[in-house]
């Protein structure tokens, strides 16, 4: 394990976060938000309510803009972040989840929460000297951002989708190479 369980989960969840202003935009709706509760839930205040995810979908550039700083300026950011808030630090446990730092009160905001545990966890990256593994993804038309949490730091895509369709052009490009007569005019 690179990180600890919680950082993980929290540059999870910023990334897709992030991601979701992507082309096509995947937090419009009430749904949107709750798929991604779903598949990154939180504790404390949950409004469900169209300001909530306008705070939600406003956040998203700078999410991002953290995400993929430079290691300086991804610190500039953390403390940025970090300041316009205020912090009651204290180690919680909650449902399958061992001891971890809340850094917000749970009556905060949900963007605000995210906000901080965003930073709470490129706190981490940053001490590790890890920003390298938090990228834009290698797929040419895609501007996601791509998380590598692997070992031996492969991951180049944002998702299953870039690398399947990068995997059958380069095939594709192979075969071609391959299928190609040495000589125009044999037949």
């Amino acid at each position: 394990m690179l990180f600890t369980d919680d950082t993980e989960e929290a540059l999870r969840a910023a990334v897709l976060l992030a991601n979701s202003a992507e082309d096509p935009d995947t937090l419009v709706s009430a749904s949107d938000v709750e798929a991604f509760l779903a598949a990154h839930p939180y504790t404390g205040r949950i409004d469900r309510d169209a300001a909530e995810r306008e705070a939600l979908r406003a956040m998203r550039p700078r999410l991002r803009a953290m995400l993929l700083a430079p290691r300086d300026e991804m610190a500039e950011r953390v403390n940025d972040a970090l300041a316009a808030v205020t912090l009651a630090p204290r180690l919680a446990r909650h449902g399958d989840v061992d001891w971890h730092l809340h850094a917000v009160a749970d009556d905060r905001p949900l963007a605000e929460r995210i906000l901080v545990e965003t930073a709470m966890a490129l706190i981490d990256v940053i001490r590790a000297d890890e920003g390298s593994r938090i990228t834009v993804c290698a797929d040419a038309d895609c501007g996601a951002i791509a998380l590598d949490l692997s070992r031996n730091r492969s991951k180049r895509y944002c998702s299953t989708t870039c690398a399947n369709r990068n995997a059958v052009a380069a095939y594709r490009a192979r075969r071609a190479v391959v299928d190609t007569p040495d000589d125009p005019h044999s037949s």
